[in-house]
């Protein structure tokens, strides 16, 4: 979207280069499941400026001194975790690309998450782009004054907290043959921390422990990348490891109750202009009578998993718990981002880490391409010049 850099890069780019970004990029590294994208996204500093104003204003509703309060009911208590901190310790905001009245270019709030993202990846990510690709030294997928190493310490400070790399762990199920396996493997080159499955680690008393060289190392700060919704249909997934929800002296980084409280759930509180109109179900006034300008989002879910874009009569008067689905004017995604073959449309997920007793901080980002009906790998199976990528900015 910066035309000097994006004029350049598509001058310059071949496919070679692109196998050789590829190579460069997992290199070390098991191979990556999701399809990175041929280019990152060159992003203006007018843009950048409204996705931080956007950010801020979500930030502001989170601190709310009564934002516990009206986001009770969004955690179920069937998943409710013991002994929550005040504050999530990462913040992601997904943003489509869209454009105004004034026809300019402008970020539309799209999901957020209280939940960690691919923190160490998208570091890694850019760098190799602009290794590969020759890329001009001022750009970076930095926000404010971070670089590199102050980034890095800061990401080290929120996953280790007061503790040692081999006492911390980032679990979930199965973590390395996770399609995020390359971030946990990122992160851990330069955080240190240990990756764990949850069969890796046994509970005695209300401690947590795993077994290293047959020695017995007590854990005492989890880096948690298990996301309940996809566990709910497997009944005995916590039998041979430990149940979250019990009582137990260890850490969260972040603590899971945030997954729910920071989410769809959250948006309907939102009064933004960089928020689409958005309703929970069961409180919508009346149904609009231009059903095919909304989209119907189940409030747990991951991945774009039950969306209705083609939203019908019907299909409200189906809904069975609508106290669980949010209706939601539907955002137009602008093809700004220059391909060989047209345009690409793009969503911006700005990334924040919290740090205990410090301040939410804007520190990087993730960027995903499409040409298809949705954002997703499922709507762009076919294409190029889609996928994962990264935003980069100039200092």
């Amino acid at each position: 979207m910066i035309n000097e850099y994006r004029k350049s890069f598509n001058e310059n780019f071949s496919d070679k280069k692109f196998r050789e970004f590829q190579d460069a990029l997992t290199e070390g590294f098991p191979k990556i499941p999701f399809r990175i994208a041929e280019t990152p996204v060159f992003i203006p500093k007018e843009l950048s400026e409204k996705l931080i104003a956007a950010g801020e204003e979500i930030i502001k509703l989170i601190r709310q001194p009564d934002f516990k309060e009206l986001t009770a009911a969004s955690v179920p208590e069937l998943w409710r975790v013991p002994d929550e901190n005040d504050h999530p310790h990462f913040l992601t905001f997904d943003f489509a690309i869209s454009k105004d009245v004034n026809g300019e270019l402008t970020p539309m709030l799209i999901e957020m998450q209280g939940f960690p993202s691919l923190y160490g990846f998208q570091l890694h990510l850019a760098k190799k782009y602009k290794e590969a690709f020759g890329l001009d030294h001022n750009l970076t997928p930095l926000f404010g004054d971070f670089d590199e190493q102050a980034y890095v310490e800061l990401l080290k400070q929120v996953i280790l907290g007061d503790h040692e790399p081999h006492e911390v762990a980032l679990i979930d199920v199965d973590a390395l043959n996770q399609k995020t396996a390359i971030d946990f493997l990122v992160t851990q080159k330069y955080i240190g921390m240990k990756i764990l499955a949850l069969t890796d680690i046994f509970k005695e008393g209300k401690s947590l422990f795993y077994l290293e060289n047959g020695e017995k190392i007590r854990l005492k700060r989890i880096y948690n990348r298990l996301i309940f919704d996809e566990v709910a249909d497997k009944k005995n997934i916590f039998k041979d490891s430990f149940d979250p929800r019990e009582q137990l002296d260890i850490e969260w980084v972040t603590h899971p109750n945030w997954f729910y409280r920071v989410s769809k759930y959250t948006m309907p509180f939102l009064k933004s202009e960089f928020l689409p109109e958005t309703h929970f179900l069961n409180a919508l006034p009346a149904t609009p009578k231009d059903l095919e300008n909304y989209v119907l989002k189940p409030l747990f879910s991951f991945a774009g998993m039950g969306v209705l874009i083609d939203v019908k009569p019907a299909d409200i008067k189906a809904i069975a718990d609508p106290e669980n689905w949010i209706l939601q004017r539907k955002v137009k995604y602008e093809p700004v981002v220059e391909s060989p073959d047209g345009g690409v449309k793009v969503e911006l997920r700005l990334m924040y880490l919290w740090p205990d007793g410090g301040e939410p901080q804007l520190c990087i980002n993730l960027a995903r391409l499409s040409k298809g009906k949705m954002i997703g790998v499922r709507y762009n199976k076919d294409f190029d010049w889609v996928g994962g990528t990264v935003g980069l900015i100039t200092r």
